[in-house]
This record gives C-alpha cells, sequence and structure tokens, in this order.
C-alpha cells in the first residue's frame, strides 16, 4: 500500500509552504537541498514542521488544498498541535550530513 503526505515547510523567518508528496524523506531532501527550482529554493524553506499521511492520494490532494486556503493562524495551530517548538522533524533523518546553503 502507498503512502501520500501533506507536509507544511518553513524557514528562520517563519514563511510556510504546504505540499504532497508520494515520498516524505526524498521531498524533504529536495527541500533542503534546493533540487528543485521554485518557492521553497527561493525563499530557504529547509525545515520540516508538519506532517501527516494516508494511504489515499484524493484525500491526501484534498488535505493539501484545505490547509493551503487557511489563514497563517490556523495553519500555526495546526502545527502546534503535533510540534509546538517548531522543530525540524527531519533533522535525523539523513545519515550523510545535508548540505543546506542558507
Amino acid at each position: 500500500m502507498r503512502e501520500y503526505y501533506v507536509y507544511m515547510m518553513t524557514n528562520v523567518t517563519g514563511m510556510l509552504y504546504t505540499g504532497v508528496t508520494n515520498d516524505l524523506e526524498r521531498r524533504v531532501y529536495e527541500h533542503k537541498n534546493k533540487l528543485v527550482k521554485g518557492f521553497t529554493s527561493r525563499y530557504n524553506l529547509t525545515k520540516l514542521v508538519f506532517f501527516e499521511s494516508t494511504d489515499d492520494i484524493t484525500i491526501a490532494i484534498a488535505r493539501e488544498k484545505q490547509i493551503k486556503s487557511w489563514l497563517r493562524k490556523k495553519k500555526i495551530a495546526l502545527i502546534e498541535t503535533i510540534n509546538p517548538k517548531w522543530n525540524d522533524l527531519s533533522k535525523d533523518w539523513y545519515s550523510n550530513p545535508v548540505i543546506l546553503r542558507e
């Protein structure tokens, strides 16, 4: 069974990005190393602060759209339900240090 993830990334200023993927570890690695040009690489969104999973891609996409439509205050409340200190939830995922370009 395949797993799909809705996740939020942030940077040092607290800017938020919400995305969906079927491989969270790979996708976060891409964000951290700016392997895909776009919003997250431009604004240095390299810290994973929230994720949830489902086995239904339709549900994952609907949830991503729902979260994206929320005001920032509601997104922050969601993050803080599982990660009140906004720790990087991916900090111990990689055996080799991830090179971050600040």
